[in-house]
Parts: C-alpha cells; structure tokens; sequence
C-alpha cells in the first residue's frame, strides 16, 4: 500500500530500478479515476472536489475536474480493457457538460484550458466514446467546442489549447478556422530559442510548461491532424529529440523532477515529454531509459504520499500545501497530471513497456550539463542523486516569484516561501529581470539590479560544491547569501562557526554555506510552514558588510549534499585569489578556475568564466 494505493507485486527482473510495469501504470490510473466517483456531480458533469476554489470560481473549478480526469480516462479507455462503466460515467457527463452545464467558453478565460483536454481526449478515445455519441450529443459538444472559433486566448501556452480544440472540430467535419489553427503554430516559432528550449511566451519563460505543454500540444496535434501535420512534424520531432537530450538531465535518480517553476501541482506530468518523444519516435533515449525514467517519477510521488488517504491529488508536492500554489490553480488543477500518463496510448508489446529498464546517465555517473538556451547549469551526483539547476535565465516576466528568482533549485528542496526569505538569494534586493552573461561546461553567470545596486553572480561547479563569486555595487549594510533550505518533518539539525554554517534532516541531507572571501558572519535561519518539503525548514547562510564604496567581491562554497559534509575541510580544500574583480580558484584536485567579475557579455562578448585543469 503506497500514497493510498493497492500496487501489483514489482516485477525487479523487467523493471530492476523501480518495480513498476504497465500494470502498475494501469492500476494507478484505475485507482486514482475510482477515488472521483463520489464528487461527480448528479447529472456527471462536473467534478467538484474539496479544497481551496480557483479564482474562476466553483462552476469552471467543477468543469476542471472533470476535464482533467477525462484526459486520464481518455488515455486508460485506449489502452484497453476499461471497465464500461468508465465510458458511460464520462459520456453522460460529457453531453450534460455540453448541453448547458459547463461554463461558455469565451476569449481568455480558464474554459478554453479544459476544453483543450476534452478536445484531446475525445480525439485519443474517439472509437469508444465519440464514435457511440448520437448526432444530438455530438451537436451539443460541437456547439461548445465551437467557443474556440475566432475567438483569443493569452499569448503564451495558450496558443495551443485553440489549436487543439479546432482540430479535433476539423476532424469531426466541424466549422473551425485554419487560420486560427496556423496562427497559434506560427506564433510559438517566435518563441522557440534553440536547442530544443521555447519560451513559454514573450521573455524568459522556462520551466516545466516547456515539456508539458510547448512539446506536448504540438505533437498531440500531429497525432489528430495526421498527414496534414507532415510539413511541421518533421520540425516539432527534431526539436523533441533535442530538447530530451537535455531534459533526461532534470530528474534525480528517485524519480524526483526538479522543484521549480509553477503549478508544481501538477506532479507527474513532468513524465509527458518522454512519452511523446516515444510515440513520435523523436526521443534520444532508449525504451528502457524512458520507462526507467516516468516510472521512477511516478514511484517518487507515490512513495512520498500521493495520492492522499482518500485516493485524491492535493493542492501542493509531497503533501498538501497551498504557499507553492498559484491563484489559478483549484481542486481540480492537480489532474494536469493526466499527462503523465500519456504513455498509456503505447500499446503493450511496445518495447517502452517489454523492455527491461536501463540506466540514465545519472545513474552511472555525476553530470554536469551547460544549457545556453534557458540560461540553465545542471549539477548532478551519482553518489546520492541529487540534481541541482543554476538558474541564470530564466525569470518568469521579472515577476520575483520565488519559484523563478532564486539562484537554484534542486530535486530535493524547494524555496522558502515568506517575504524575507534568503535561500538561495543575496539580500541586498529582489532577483526579477535576470540579464545572462554566460553557460559554460561548468559555470553560470547573471547580473541583475535592485533598487540602486547592481549584484552580479559567477557559479563554478566541481562535483558536489558550487563555488559562488559575487559582485556587489551599489548596495550598503549588511549582505546575506543564502544556500539551499532544508525541510522535513523533524527540525532540521543546525551547526554554525564563524564562516561556516550547515543544516541536516535526519535523512542526511545536508545544506552548506562556507565563507571563502568577504564574509564575517554564518548562521540558520528557521522555518515553520515555508517548505514544500515539511514543516521544518532551515536555511545556512553568510553576512557581509557593505560600505557602498565601491564594487565588493565576496565568494563562498555551496553544497547540498545526501551525505556527510565537513565544513571545516571543504574551506581548506579550496584556495581562492581576489585580485580587484578577478577571482582564481584552485580545487584540491588541482583543477583551477578563473572568473573575472563586472563584465557584461553582449552578442559577441567573452565569457566571464574559465575552468581548465591544472
């Protein structure tokens, strides 16, 4: 019995790493859409689960239950032997929806979302459930997917809810408009940046919605516009395969995805990106690394809890926690994990599901991996599994969510949700508008401006430390830099020296802040209900003072560890040389580093960051 769960026995000989095979797949599908059955609306047309509404209000937080579930249903009625009951409960719902009790959809609003997945849905099921439809019932759901025709959505991810909802219209000899279709698959051509990577939108958009939805739609409207899709899916598949190459690098080797980003609610549907590149035959992976992969996703969240007792996906990540939610998201918002399960559109002598699983490139060794195009340095660890995303890119439209500001993330922490948390973060002002300056093989740099200062930041990476070298200009009074919170449900163990502070769960996973030039001071700061991780938070973190004379450089090691770190040791391990805005740095191995600070790279510039061997 796991996160509420009954699980088939594992199978260690198909699936060495994770136990889990399509019948697991299949049974937690089963399980998750028999825990809806009693908050289905009288006349099924609505799923309306407890919690916190959405700020769309209870009739589209219903409608999302509802269409969200069914995207589930949708892809567990094509893998077969679905119990006729599943059908007939969403089928009713479906004409009671469309016939008057589902919300119109209209320009810009949440509809448009949930009518993309029942769009979806109808298309992958459509020999089950459309197809038995009488010419009354499927008029009724024309009539109301036909609120996409002419009509505007938000100029980001959006884009492909209208494309999807008129192709399916296309398919079923429905009014729809080709332009609407072209112009939503032109538009992300303007986001796309290279290497796989779009932006979710104008600006610097990365997050999980790049694998989740900007891959995700496009290949599912191949799937429904069929050879009219030809001339763009050689494109879409080209850039699938890339993007994987540098995605198989976001996950721990538990499963975890990285904790960063919005509507983490959504969970599992990190796993959809693989799958599509699967179905698309556009992934670099093998089958068994694509199921090694999502199945140890899925095992992550199902180890940790999810679903809950009643069989029901919560508002948060391990549990239930509404601080690293957004305003939009309501009960029903969780369902989005229905992508994850895409893979069940695979069939079962698919060698996704025959093969034995292999193993990742992180389950051999450490990784390090520059992506340029988001602005992202991933720092990986064989020895426990941690990843670790430098974040020098991504800014989410300067908003200073704390879900996009802070300096990293990793798969086994999350950001201090309070107005003056410091993990991950220096002091001296909010992180908004992020300006890159350079990804290398193994270092990271940005600036940005705060108020009258300007505070640049340089990470270089060497195994397990990250050493930090930081420019700040403009700012006066005490400076404090952050490293990763740790939380759990047991207080944290703290340990501080003069320049040196850590902080430990009980599973030894450890947080480290070292003092290597212009600090004076270490200490923990505490949490109560800040973490997605637990109640108990604790973040290491240096002081410095600035006099506002002039730039100041400081420089400090940062370590997040799942083993035994000594402060002490890893201090004395580094030799680092200041020089003005110059910093050298020399690892015990012999390896050095150069990082020469108060350089901002436009196009054509040099990087700010060397590392060669000694």
């Amino acid at each position: 019995m796991s996160g509420g769960l009954r699980l088939p026995a594992p199978d260690r000989v198909l699936s060495s790493r994770t136990g889990y095979t399509r019948e697991t797949w299949l049974a937690v599908a089963d399980q998750l859409l028999g825990s809806l059955v009693p908050w289905f609306t009288d006349n099924g047309a609505q799923v309306r689960l407890p919690g916190r509404g959405s700020w769309s209000g209870a009739d589209c937080d219903g409608l999302e239950g509802f269409a969200r579930s069914f995207l589930l249903a949708a892809f567990r009625i094509a893998a077969g032997d679905a119990e006729e009951r599943l059908i007939e409960r969403y089928a009713r719902g479906l004409v009671a929806g469309a016939a008057g009790d589902w919300p119109r959809l209209t320009p810009c609003s949440q509809q448009m979302v949930e009518a993309a997945a029942i769009a979806v849905g109808l298309h992958e099921s459509r020999a089950w459930l459309w197809d038995r439809l009488d010419d009354r019932e499927q008029t009724h759901v024309v009539d109301w997917l036909s609120g996409f025709v002419g009509s505007r959505t938000w100029d980001n991810n959006w884009r492909l809810f209208q494309v999807v909802g008129e192709q399916f219209l296309a398919s079923v000899g429905a009014p729809y408009s080709q332009d609407d279709i072209d112009a939503g698959l032109d538009r992300i051509e303007d986001w796309y940046v290279g290497d796989g990577w779009y932006s979710d939108g104008p600006g610097q958009n990365f997050d999980h919605y790049i694998g989740w939805a900007m891959h995700l739609y496009p290949g599912l409207w191949t799937r429904m516009a069929g050879p009219s899709a030809d001339g763009r899916l050689a494109i879409y598949r080209e850039r699938l395969h890339r993007f994987l190459e540098d995605a198989v690098h976001l996950t721990g080797t538990d499963g975890a995805p990285i904790h960063f980003g919005r509507s983490l609610c959504y969970r599992m549907a990190t796993a959809a990106p693989y799958w599509m590149g699967a179905l698309l035959d556009a992934t670099p992976l093998t089958p068994g690394q694509t199921r090694r992969l999502c199945s140890g996703t899925l095992r992550h969240f199902i180890d940790h809890g999810v679903p809950d007792e009643r069989g029901l996906l919560t508002l948060g990540w391990h549990h239930h926690f509404l601080p690293t939610t957004q305003p939009y998201s309501g009960p029903g918002s969780p369902y989005w994990a229905s992508k994850g399960f895409l893979g069940l559109l695979l069939p079962a002598d698919h060698a996704i599901w025959t093969d034995r699983e292999a193993a990742l490139p992180l389950d051999d060794h450490d990784q390090v991996r520059p992506m340029p195009a988001p602005g992202f340095l991933i720092q990986s660890t064989q020895h426990d599994g941690l990843v670790r995303l430098l974040n020098h890119g991504s800014d989410h439209n300067a908003e200073g969510d704390a879900h996009y500001s802070r300096l990293a993330y990793s798969t086994r922490t999350g950001p201090e949700l309070t107005d003056d948390a410091i993990d991950n973060t220096i002091t001296t002002g909010e992180r908004r508008s992020i300006q890159r300056i350079a990804v290398t093989d193994r270092s990271a740099a940005s600036w940005w401006e705060a108020g009258d200062a300007r505070i640049e930041v340089a990470g270089v990476v060497h195994g397990r430390i990250e050493v930090r070298c930081v420019l700040v200009d403009g700012a006066e009074g005490i400076v404090r830099h952050g490293g990763y919170a740790v939380a759990g449900e047991d207080l944290p163990e703290a340990v501080v020296d003069d320049v040196w502070a850590q902080a430990t769960r009980v599973d030894r996973l450890t947080s480290v802040m070292v003092g290597l030039h212009g600090y004076h001071r270490a200490d923990v700061r505490r949490g109560l209900d800040t973490n997605a991780f637990g109640p108990h938070s604790a973040t290491p973190y240096l002081e410095a003072q600035h006099h506002g004379e002039g730039p100041q450089v400081l420089v400090s090691a940062v370590v997040l560890s799942g083993d035994t770190v000594w402060p002490k040791a890893l201090a004395e391990s580094i030799v680092v040389t200041v020089d003005g805005p110059r910093v050298t740095l020399r690892f015990a191995d012999g390896t050095t580093a150069d990082v020469q600070l108060g350089e901002e790279v436009g196009d054509g510039g040099s990087a700010p960051v060397a590392s060669a061997p000694a």
